[in-house]
């Protein structure tokens, strides 16, 4: 059991033949396990006791490789706002009367109506009908869109 007095850091309950296995340092002349690094470099040993001279700074010229300048003031577009994508059909049909049928869990539907408001990149939202609230759902979860016309 334990006791009040001093805890020993170096006492270990993987102790095997008496030795913990934190108690093993590298080898002399290693750095854990990998040769030591040369004290010295041959630089110093040729300049002696002189002082390095003193490097000037030089401008780095980029090499002209055919491409055209990056304008930065423009903002990437997200690709599933395009047509080909969900997102982006749904977004050419805000303001239109719909009804959505969303699949919750493995086999039950249910379905919401009103117009549609907004689409965001996960979401849609829905003015309902009779309530005139706003509905915020899921997107993955759409399997139907009906638009009346």
């Amino acid at each position: 059991m334990y006791s009040n007095s001093s805890y020993n850091f170096n006492q270990t309950p993987a102790n095997i033949g008496g030795q913990s296995q934190f108690n093993q340092g590298p080898e002399m002349g290693t750095t854990f396990g990998y040769p030591m690094a040369p004290q010295s470099f041959p630089m110093q040993q040729q300049m002696g006791a002189q002082q390095m001279p003193q490097m000037q700074p030089q401008t780095m010229q980029m090499p002209m490789t055919g491409a055209a300048p990056v304008d930065f003031d423009m903002l990437p577009t997200t690709p599933v706002l395009d047509i080909e994508y969900t997102q982006g059909y749904l977004k050419t049909q805000i303001g239109k009367r719909v009804k959505v049928e969303f699949l919750i869990g493995t086999n039950m539907l249910v379905d919401r109506e009103g117009t549609l408001v907004d689409v965001g990149i996960s979401y849609i939202i829905i003015n309902e009908v009779e309530t005139d609230d706003l509905l915020l759902c899921d997107i993955y979860s759409i399997k139907f869109v009906r638009f009346y016309f």
